[in-house]
């Protein structure tokens, strides 16, 4: 299961997204909820509902153009799981678009390549600029009685959150393939449940 997570988190950079890590300074967000529906979905077919938001790797690795060192960065970064995993990348988007319950703050949608969350999940959505992830988390985090625990451990949260996205933007930041191998470690540690 490591490995496939692993594989996962190198794809989701092969493919590119939409949207850049946050810069020093932006603000980091946590909500909590209950994942309501799950739906399979091709994240680069156009499927992916206006107003959804992209999590996971995926929406860290996109390009706004098609630069020399971002075609190089993908190249390193698609190279450290073999030829298996570069003809994979080449033709599997396979990704989940999440139905979120907020309790009170509404819903959301999140389409992400993370396949393990399940229905009834509770999740953190963790959101800086125009990223998101969305990873599980304890039961406790979505049950009301657990409100005034939540706000106590709040800094803590968003200190987490902002260690997953820095581990986005080193990811992204490799040059060299030990760099990325040991940056896709950090990103699995930091960043999923």
């Amino acid at each position: 299961m490591k490995l496939n997570r692993y594989l996962c988190l190198v794809l989701c950079f092969a493919w590119g997204g939409n949207g850049y890590a946050a810069s020093s300074g932006q603000s980091v967000s946590v909500q909590y909820g209950t994942v309501i529906s799950a739906s399979p979905v091709d994240l680069k077919s156009g499927a992916v509902p206006a107003g959804a938001l992209i999590g996971g790797t995926l929406g860290y690795a996109s390009a706004k153009g098609k630069s020399s060192s971002k075609k190089n960065r993908n190249a390193i970064i698609g190279g450290l799981a073999g030829s298996a995993i570069a003809r994979r990348s080449r033709g599997d988007t396979r990704g989940t678009l999440y139905g979120v319950d907020l309790g009170s703050n509404g819903g959301i949608q999140v389409a992400s390549n993370q396949l393990e969350i399940k229905i009834g999940d509770c999740v953190a959505i963790e959101r800086s600029g125009d990223s998101t992830n969305i990873r599980r988390m304890s039961a406790g985090y979505c049950e009301p009685k657990y409100q005034v625990a939540r706000e106590a451990i709040h800094d803590e949260a968003i200190g987490e959150a902002s260690e997953c996205i820095q581990a986005k933007q080193a990811l992204l930041a490799s040059t060299t393939v030990q760099a990325a191998e040991l940056a896709a470690m950090k990103v699995n540690l930091l960043c999923n449940d």
